[in-house]
């Protein structure tokens, strides 16, 4: 298989840190990335999951507020279904 030169920009800490744990697994970076490129186009997408490390604002308020709920239970009424809902909320 012929091989192409890439260039490519990354951060020098990533990129150091990076061929230090390549290097601890035998592997050069250009291998490495290689390695990722084939399983990417096996699985035909990004062999990870791809997702937002911090929760946005909306995400914290409401895992504040479920801990609240179940901190206090009492504090809160659960509903079966939505006619009782309904029937709570006078509608």
């Amino acid at each position: 298989m012929a091989k192409v030169s890439t260039n490519i920009t990354i951060d020098a800490e990533v990129k150091r840190q990076a061929q230090e744990l390549f290097a601890d697994l035998g592997l050069d970076l250009s291998t490495a990335i290689n390695i990722y490129l084939k399983k990417a186009l096996a699985e035909q997408g990004i062999p990870f999951e791809v997702r937002r490390e911090v929760p946005n604002d909306d995400t914290l308020s409401a895992i504040d507020e479920v801990k609240e709920m179940e901190e206090h239970p009492e504090d809160y009424t659960g509903y079966k279904d939505i006619a009782s809902l309904r029937k709570a909320l006078g509608v």
